[in-house]
């Protein structure tokens, strides 16, 4: 009797709990942008780079484009068949930690 009186609480307490807010899909769908940006370059880009590759004076990369670019071409050199989608979330993951260039989102029709 015990039991059921502590179960039927913690369902009263749920029932009576307002509803947590839902992030709006576009918010939703960038986090998992950036998640799965992470994700690649980690899982196949870190174990030749450091934070030093990215911050050094010679850095190749000026803007953003010139930071597509670079994973474009590190990732073909890699043999990764990444697709464009794959080349702007890396390069949206390494802006937001390292670079901070000013990004041209291609226009929507």
């Amino acid at each position: 009797m015990r039991h059921a009186l502590l179960i039927a609480g913690c369902l009263a307490a749920l029932i009576a709990q307002p509803a947590q807010a839902q992030p709006a899909a576009g918010a939703q769908e960038a986090r998992v942008s950036a998640q799965r940006g992470k994700l690649l370059y980690e899982t196949h880009c870190i174990s030749c780079h450091s934070s030093q590759v990215h911050w050094r004076d010679q850095r190749l990369a000026r803007d953003w484009t010139g930071l597509q670019a670079q994973v474009a071409r590190w990732q073909g050199n890699a043999g990764l068949n990444w697709g464009a989608e794959d080349i702007v979330e890396v390069s949206r993951y390494l802006n937001r930690r390292y670079y901070r260039f000013a990004v041209a989102e291609p226009r929507k029709s």
